[in-house]
């Protein structure tokens, strides 16, 4: 793999959307500069939430191109862009897949990147996306790293490596799980309502996958319908 300088926060974002959309909807990719911000300011699939501006965008798309990370698509009538990473990170389908979530929803266990990439890469099991996870994080150069396990958890979390901003390992390693009052009483939830309500939140945030993706065709459309009547002459 080839290793990158670390990326503050708005270039990774722009290139877990860039990553994302390629997979997602490859029909609308490349991407012009109103998808990606478009992309980058989604409510659903995306921690943290921001808000950016879209000087913000194009100004970490064009650090990136500097450092060959992203491409201005030459044969689009309207500016589009495209990431280089597959060749610089050595991706196939499925690390792709993981490392387009990691971007994009920060540090999560095998299980939650399994489940949270079906519209991505299908794995076939959680022990399948833990050996790419173990192949990204070998050599000096790894891409991803294993967290500290939490008190109380089943199953570790895991985070990309190419965040400028502090290592949250030294945090999770410091982490104390809070106990709870002692006078306070512990609901019990059945496995059948665990169930239901899990199913409930995968329909909820496929609604809002599928809303999201509208919302950036919609900008992809209105940018080619500017380019059209700036050919045509009537603006």
């Amino acid at each position: 793999m080839s290793r990158t300088r670390k990326l503050d926060p708005v270039e990774i974002r722009v290139l877990g959307v860039l990553l994302e959309k390629e997979q997602a909807t490859p029909d609308h990719y490349p991407l012009t500069t109103n998808a990606v911000l478009a992309g980058c300011n989604q409510k659903s699939n995306r921690d943290p939430v921001m808000e950016l501006s879209e000087t913000e965008v194009t100004e970490a798309l064009d650090r990136l191109r500097e450092d060959v990370l992203v491409w201005r698509s030459a044969s689009a009538r309207a500016e589009r862009w495209e990431h280089r990473l597959d060749r610089r990170w050595e991706l196939d389908a499925r690390s792709k897949a993981i490392m387009t979530l990691l971007l994009l929803r920060g540090p999560q266990t095998p299980g939650e990147l399994r489940s949270r990439s079906e519209r991505l890469c299908s794995f076939d099991s959680v022990d399948q996306a833990e050996e790419i996870l173990r192949e990204l994080s070998g050599g000096f150069d790894a891409l991803v790293c294993e967290l500290p396990r939490r008190p109380g958890q089943r199953e570790a979390r895991w985070m990309h490596l190419e965040s400028t901003e502090g290592d949250p390992r030294e945090a999770e390693a410091a982490w104390q799980e809070p106990e709870p009052p002692a006078a306070a009483a512990t609901p019990t939830t059945r496995p059948s309502q665990r169930a239901a309500s899990d199913e409930s939140a995968e329909r909820i945030a496929s609604l809002e996958d599928a809303v999201e993706e509208l919302r950036s065709t919609v900008a992809d459309l209105r940018e080619q319908v500017r380019d059209l009547r700036s050919q045509l002459g009537l603006d």
